[in-house]
């Protein structure tokens, strides 16, 4: 899919000198509830595929809403391209940030080409008429997460893992130039997990797309992705390569269990496995 050269706000390329995505002591709690971010800070930079780690509770999602703009943080601060998301106008922040949700809770009885259709949604103005490019943008998306075949199918005749490719395909037909992932493959088998993450690669370093993709699978996380960002107890625990990050000490303290930690002989990569109580 070809990239968008847009500008949203004067001012956007400041980015260009700078990180891509910038979170400053953010802090955020639920109504009533405990803090679930606590101070935490980040940079991602531009083109960078970034794999998202933590553990159950740690705030991975919550972080992902407060990048888009659909929760507001008690304190901190966050930038895309340089600009705070309340600050984009109507429709721009969604031209330029796509997101993959965990699950499939589209409406089920649409069909697949009209679902992923509705990733154009920002670019067709309020009448919603699509144009040729929207219709290329969308084949281009079906093609590229392989569900071409499934286009005329209602989504409801599909299994979970095929909704979940074409919801994906849903987030490329917007053409992003950052695309957040909820754990994109947890329904998908590993031939499917493996293309996506591929396709993600794809995206990184033909069109210079930013991927933050949050991960229960750390060997995933580290077969692909170029950096790694563990959190834990609402803070950034460690960040860094996979080498630097997925390391024995850090690992069994975040995670409270044992593991054992090697390295693929082929590329190099750590991976980590269970390590039996003795």
């Amino acid at each position: 899919m070809a990239q968008n050269s847009r500008s949203p706000m004067s001012g956007a390329g400041q980015a260009a000198t700078g990180p891509y995505v910038e979170v400053r002591d953010l802090c955020f709690a639920y109504a009533g509830g405990a803090p679930v971010l606590r101070g935490l800070s980040l940079a991602l930079a531009r083109g960078r595929f970034v794999g998202l780690l933590g553990p159950n509770g740690s705030g991975k999602t919550t972080l992902l809403r407060i990048l888009l703009g659909l929760l507001e943080p008690a304190s901190g601060e966050v930038r895309i391209a340089g600009i705070r998301p309340a600050d984009y106008p109507a429709g721009a922040l969604a031209r330029r940030v796509a997101y993959v949700p965990q699950g499939t809770s589209s409406v089920l009885a649409f069909t697949v080409l009209e679902t992923v259709l509705m990733g154009r949604s920002p670019h067709t103005g309020a009448l919603g008429f699509e144009g040729a490019g929207d219709w290329h943008a969308a084949r281009e998306a079906l093609r590229l997460t392989d569900t071409e075949r499934f286009a005329e199918r209602n989504l409801e005749d599909l299994s979970g893992g095929e909704r979940q490719r074409v919801v994906i395909a849903r987030a490329l037909a917007q053409e992003p130039d950052l695309i957040l992932l909820d754990e994109p493959t947890a329904f998908l088998d590993i031939k499917h997990q493996q293309a996506i993450h591929r396709l993600l690669g794809r995206l990184r370093d033909e069109q210079g797309m930013t991927v933050l993709c949050v991960s229960h699978d750390m060997n995933l996380a580290s077969a692909y992705a170029d950096d790694v960002v563990l959190i834990a107890g609402g803070q950034v625990a460690a960040a860094g390569t996979p080498a630097e990050v997925l390391r024995t000490d850090v690992l069994e303290t975040v995670y409270e269990t044992r593991v054992r930690v090697e390295f693929d002989e082929v590329t190099g990569r750590p991976y980590v496995l269970p390590r039996p109580e003795e």
